[in-house]
């Protein structure tokens, strides 16, 4: 039925970083993707002028790509004083795995996943390249927890599967991040070794 949101489906990430504005076209184009779905809470930067959100709600629809900014999934999230989401020492991930838990950021998941029904290339956009600096890898477990396939686009023409956050737990589709129990002369971490300090920054 129209308007149902579809239980599986294909959805892209990518990160502006550095890239030139064709440079983030060509990408989206080679995935053949016709919606940007923009998640930075403030859509601007000092940086990078061509990806505040006025160039990119003019200039995309110009190369055939629309443009949809949606706060609701953006970070800046702080932390409840009761988080379970303890697995995360980095406040700011644990800030944005607690707002995950309640309905404002259900609904505006379900209303990204209804956006790329019907097989249409949707991506989702954030500030940095890489997904696990930034809320990227906890909105695509959201995703993934929900059955979705997510794909970090790298490139044109080049993207990588996500993998689940390797402390997340999943249960009825939600995803939290509970702290491991502490093995005797171990530390907890919030990631494997290699991935543990690039995980250090917080959501934009």
């Amino acid at each position: 039925m129209a308007g149902e949101i579809p239980p599986i489906m294909r959805l892209y990430t990518i990160g502006h970083s550095t890239r030139t504005f064709d440079e983030l076209v060509d990408t989206l184009r080679s995935f053949r993707v016709d919606l940007l779905v923009d998640i930075r809470t403030i859509p601007r930067s000092r940086h990078t002028p061509q990806f505040n959100r006025e160039a990119l709600s003019t200039e995309l629809p110009r190369r055939g790509i629309g443009y949809r900014h949606m706060q609701a999934l953006g970070g800046l999230r702080k932390p409840r004083p009761d988080s379970h989401n303890t697995g995360w020492r980095n406040a700011s991930f644990r800030g944005y795995a607690d707002y995950m838990e309640g309905a404002e950021f259900a609904a505006a998941l379900d209303e990204l996943r209804a956006l790329a029904g019907d097989d249409r290339p949707v991506a989702i956009m954030f500030a940095e390249a890489v997904p696990w600096r930034c809320h990227r890898s906890l909105v695509a477990d959201a995703l993934t927890a929900r059955g979705d396939t997510v794909l970090h686009m790298m490139g044109p023409d080049r993207a990588q599967p996500h993998a689940l956050t390797p402390f997340a737990r999943v249960a009825g589709g939600r995803v939290t991040y509970p702290a491991a129990p502490v093995e005797r002369g171990r530390r907890k971490t919030d990631a494997p070794r290699g991935r543990r300090q690039k995980m250090q920054r917080g959501p934009e």
